[in-house]
């Protein structure tokens, strides 16, 4: 507790008014460079994880869509129409 109020004791306006300045000074180079620095953000994520390119995105749905539809087909609530029905539309996927 000492050491706040010697601190706070230390502390002057004019420091104040240098601590207030460099915030303010540091605020605004960020929002100067925050195209930049989204950017660079961006790349960066980009180079952790790459986007999927257009076939891998569709084998991906492909394959989401035949599970979904094995998954309807081995559930046992499906009549025989129903499960008819779910079998020719996983011959056309």
């Amino acid at each position: 507790m000492s050491t706040i109020i010697a601190v706070l004791q230390d502390f002057s306006f004019v420091s104040a008014i240098q601590l207030s300045s460099a915030v303010v000074v540091a605020i605004g180079l960020l929002m100067l460079f925050k195209p930049l620095l989204l950017g660079c953000a961006r790349a960066a994520v980009l180079v952790v994880k790459p986007k999927l390119t257009k076939e891998e995105r569709l084998r991906r749905r492909q394959m989401r869509d035949a599970m979904m539809l094995k998954r309807m087909l081995n559930t046992s609530e499906c009549g025989a129409s129903h499960a008819a029905e779910l079998r020719a539309m996983a011959s056309r996927a």
